[in-house]
């Protein structure tokens, strides 16, 4: 992982943050460090969703969640990411991720999330995110139980659960043979 030690110690700062609601939104500010940037001199494009792991870390830990899952041997995982660039990120530049959770299906969480500095929204991405542990994918009545229930109005938006069914892979417990 590109990030470990910005991971470790976001993991410990976040605790020291503003508490928040799992269902609510999370703002974490940070700057373009050397790491991020390529040979363009700006934050590659696969960095994005490397960086944005930390924003969702950032929440589910403010949000009492992270210490519910670990506590269960849960471990988040993405299923299905997609991103949009507008603008680019510099070194040094100092800049945003916002997160939030904007929906849930019987199979994933999926969280909406923005890149922004100077007031703009420099990069979008929504991401499906689901639990696993040793037994299996972990079920949403099982995450509920733990963490609570998504707010009533809650619901995801209709073209994720398009992108979703067009984009979706085979399970694991069927053949995905490889042929172009």
């Amino acid at each position: 992982m590109h990030l470990l030690l910005r991971t470790l110690l976001l993991l410990v700062t976040s605790r020291r943050r503003p508490q928040l609601s799992l269902w609510g939104d999370s703002s974490l500010p940070l700057r373009v460090l050397p790491t991020d940037i390529d040979i363009a001199m700006h934050v590659n494009n696969g960095m994005y969703f490397s960086l944005m792991d930390l924003g969702r870390f950032d929440l589910m830990v403010r949000a009492g969640a992270w210490d519910r899952m670990r506590a269960r041997g849960w471990s988040p995982v993405v299923n299905l990411e997609t991103i949009t660039f507008r603008k680019s990120l510099t070194l040094w530049q100092k800049y945003m991720i916002e997160s939030r959770i904007i929906g849930v299906d019987e199979r994933a969480i999926y969280f909406e999330q923005r890149i922004v500095a100077r007031g703009e929204v420099y990069a979008r991405a929504y991401v499906a995110t689901r639990l696993v542990s040793s037994a299996g994918p972990v079920s949403n009545e099982e995450i509920f139980a733990e963490v609570g229930r998504p707010p009533a109005g809650l619901e995801l938006p209709e073209f994720l659960h398009r992108w979703r069914e067009e984009n979706a892979l085979p399970s694991t417990r069927r053949p995905a043979p490889h042929v172009w």
